[in-house]
């Protein structure tokens, strides 16, 4: 009959304590390494955003030689399926428009959106801030 002897029953709290050093030290390394990889992810995720808004804009512009009022035009008109959520906000209601008031037809009455922005005021990865991009 096997008997387990005392001493041989679990763990020592040195081992314990080296175990859990360990995995604090790997959570050290690892966590700062996740949240740069998840910022550089967002701001990927906004580059590719603008890229696409911009260029309904411009595409809506060029077919109806007006520019949009508003974002929602772009929906409304097919131009976008669903204005995307600002990746840094997490909000759809935080995008910065720019209007010009050149027109660009003749029958235009009023200006309409040229550019579009983020409305986070955070800084980027590489130094500016989210909503000059």
């Amino acid at each position: 009959m096997n008997r387990i002897r005392k001493q041989d029953a679990g763990f020592t709290m040195v081992e314990l304590l080296i175990v859990i050093s360990i995995m604090l030290i790997l959570m050290l390394i690892a966590v700062p390494k996740y949240t740069i990889a998840i910022k550089n992810a967002r701001e990927a995720v906004l580059r590719e955003d603008l890229h696409i808004m911009r260029a309904a804009i411009d595409s809506y512009t060029m077919d109806k030689q007006k520019a949009p009022q508003s974002l929602d035009d772009l929906v409304q008109e097919g131009y976008l399926k669903t204005i995307p959520e600002d990746p840094i906000t997490r909000s759809k209601d935080t995008w910065q428009t720019d209007t010009s008031d050149m027109m660009s037809s003749v029958d235009q009455t009023d200006p309409g959106i040229v550019d579009v922005h983020s409305g986070a005021e955070e800084s980027s990865t590489n130094g500016e801030t989210y909503n000059s991009w």
